[in-house]
């Protein structure tokens, strides 16, 4: 006698191997059916895709994408598609939850319920047989765990050539409402490589996924940013969930495995709406074959959807994308580095960065990353103003002569001409020509806003801030952006709410507690402000809001005290800070001898004197419209 496992409508009789809907039978093949079980008998817990594929298949091989298969085949059959009501929950990266109420009786023989059985017949192929294998699966599983970079480079480019395509043929067939985009989140690669020092690796492939698929057709694809997603990274979210949370109609999900000379890339594509799985692909490849792989799979896949892309687009997602990889490698842990932000892991991004351009000096990318790093540690006083903004310069110039159409190169030429050379009109045509080149970067898109704020145009600016929002919803550097917009604007409430979200998304964002201080002064808040300072990391930056904090407390003495300090140690970095005290306390000759000083060094902070508004008691006097002349601001 066995058990009947009862849910909803539903009777599974793992006896006599059938399932009933309200007395009518349930026709399923004999592995579905077994996935079923295996869901029924562990319910309202995540029970990960090898669990299911040992339990079901044993040491059978069998490709995840089949797994998926079989779930779709399987929602089919209970009727599963109503996001309210759903038994079987896919949790992202992970596995399924079976959602369903089970309860557990025994099956009299005179009591069974009226079922189809489940014939040999009705199976397919992969119930029935071991699944196939190619020599490269073979390979994979056999060889020894000594990972190698070349096949990490080449794999990833024939996905890229691949997913690209593949999530075009399906999304090209769709009419978007006219209102809206269809909107994808390619979700953290899964490092399942077994090693902990490749998550640098798993993250690099997000970001470069992302990028790709962004180019696509931004037109009426939207791809969710980086930074939003990475939020869901190591995390156990349902499926239905993240399509909320960023409101996407569609997800990738994708895993990176390694052995020896080869490399194993599993993609998926998902409709979250339904968790139905649109596509899914397992990708082997040897090392010394890779880049004739990704040429074939790429032009053959290139002519199925010819119609859909211009030849253009074909001929770029085509193309072969040789990199060094070591050169790669190096790249990619610079830019893990780079995104930690602080002083030490900002060396050693610097490093990584320069590393790649040696191994490969071909590398416009890596002169890129080299660029940004060189500028950042020359803005917050790491090394020598002339120095820093030499070196910044002359590796983006690099990287532009490399490659005149790479979107991060204008980008950051755009930071050098506003901070460096205040050449606005010069900084505005990089910038546009980074957004025209990838307009679903909000990298860019945050660059136009913060562009547009700083000459005033306020209206242009909160209208690009918030579309960097939309893009990279989950990101604080974007709510944080919107925030210094509306603080520039005099919209004070809306700024310390903007602010205050960024900081629940990233206690590190930039400027965060500094901010939140400003506007807590300006509204009359002091106290506050003086609270938000102490959570401030940086030491110029804390030192050079307390002698303002305490000037609002009318505690003078203390305000005199530390902007003695601040001058004392930080006057050869932080002339803008200065002046900006300086210009707090009504003391207007020593504010415009400091912005002076500040001009001679070329300091970053200078970009927003028009619309900073601890300079408001400045506004007034004849020196201040010559200053901004100075900077060719409008006045």
């Amino acid at each position: 006698m066995s058990n009947l496992y009862r849910f909803g409508q539903f009777v599974l009789d793992p006896g006599r191997r059938t399932l009933s809907r309200a007395d009518s039978p349930v026709s399923l093949t004999p592995k579905t059916f077994d996935v079923l079980l295996f869901l029924a008998q562990n319910p309202n817990r995540l029970v990960t895709k090898e669990e299911l594929l040992q339990a079901v298949w044993g040491d059978t091989f069998v490709e995840e994408g089949n797994l998926t298969q079989y779930i779709s085949h399987l929602r089919k059959a209970l009727g599963d598609n109503s996001e309210d009501t759903r038994l079987i929950v896919t949790i992202a990266r992970k596995g399924y939850q079976f959602t369903a109420d089970v309860t557990v009786a025994e099956a009299a023989d005179t009591a069974i319920q009226a079922a189809v059985q489940v014939s040999t017949s009705e199976s397919s192929l992969a119930d029935t047989q071991p699944a196939l294998r190619s020599p490269a699966d073979e390979a994979v599983l056999k060889a020894p765990k000594d990972w190698r970079k070349a096949a990490v480079v080449g794999a990833f480019a024939a996905l890229l050539a691949v997913v690209g395509f593949a999530s075009w043929r399906h999304f090209a067939g769709m009419t978007p409402p006219r209102s809206q985009k269809i909107m994808l989140a390619v979700l953290p690669f899964a490092n399942l490589t077994g090693d902990p020092n490749k998550e640098y690796l798993a993250d690099g492939l997000t970001e470069e996924t992302i990028s790709h698929l962004g180019r696509l057709n931004p037109e009426q694809l939207g791809v969710i940013a980086r930074t939003s997603v990475m939020g869901y990274k190591h995390k156990e979210e349902r499926l239905d969930q993240i399509g909320r949370e960023l409101s996407v109609q569609y997800v990738l999900e994708s895993s990176l495995r390694e052995s020896g000379t080869h490399i194993r890339i599993t993609a998926q594509l998902i409709q979250v709406k339904d968790q139905t799985h649109l596509w899914a692909q397992d990708y082997d490849y040897l090392a010394k074959d890779i880049f004739n792989v990704q040429d074939d799979v790429a032009k053959a896949v290139a002519r199925e959807i010819r119609l859909r892309l211009s030849s253009q687009q074909q001929a770029d997602l085509g193309r072969s994308r040789l990199v060094n990889p070591d050169a790669f490698d190096s790249y990619l842990q610079g830019y893990y580095f780079f995104q930690r932000n602080t002083d030490k892991d900002t060396d050693m991004a610097a490093k990584y960065f320069e590393r790649a351009t040696q191994i490969d000096p071909s590398y416009a990318l890596a002169w890129v990353g080299l660029s940004r790093v060189r500028n950042w540690q020359t803005n917050i006083g790491l090394i020598p103003s002339e120095e820093g903004h030499r070196f910044a310069r002359e590796a983006v110039e690099r990287a532009l002569a490399l490659n005149p159409n790479l979107a991060e190169a204008h980008a950051q030429m755009g930071r050098i001409k506003q901070q460096v050379d205040f050449d606005w009109a010069g900084a505005d045509a990089s910038i546009q020509r980074a957004m025209a080149l990838e307009p679903g970067d909000p990298d860019n898109v945050r660059m136009a806003a913060g562009s547009a704020a700083m000459l005033g145009r306020f209206d242009e600016a909160l209208a690009l801030g918030r579309r960097a929002i939309d893009l990279d919803p989950l990101n604080a550097e974007s709510w944080q952006n919107l925030g210094e917009i509306e603080f520039f604007m005099g919209q004070l409430d809306e700024a310390a709410a903007n602010s205050k979200k960024a900081l629940e998304l990233s206690p590190d964002v930039w400027p965060g507690h500094s901010l939140l201080s400003q506007i807590y002064t300006t509204q009359g808040r002091p106290q506050d402000a003086l609270t938000e300072i102490e959570l401030v990391r940086s030491d110029l930056i804390r030192a050079s809001l307390y002698p303002i904090a305490y000037y609002a407390l009318g505690r003078k003495k203390e305000s005199d005290a530390a902007l003695s300090e601040l001058v004392t140690k930080y006057h050869e970095g932080a002339a803008y800070q200065i002046a900006q005290v300086y210009a707090f306390r009504n003391q207007s000759d020593e504010a415009f001898a400091w912005l002076d000083r500040a001009y001679a060094q070329r300091d970053s902070g200078l970009i927003g004197t028009k619309v900073d508004p601890l300079f408001k008691s400045l506004h007034h006097d004849p020196r201040y419209a010559a200053f901004l002349k100075k900077l060719n601001l409008p006045t």
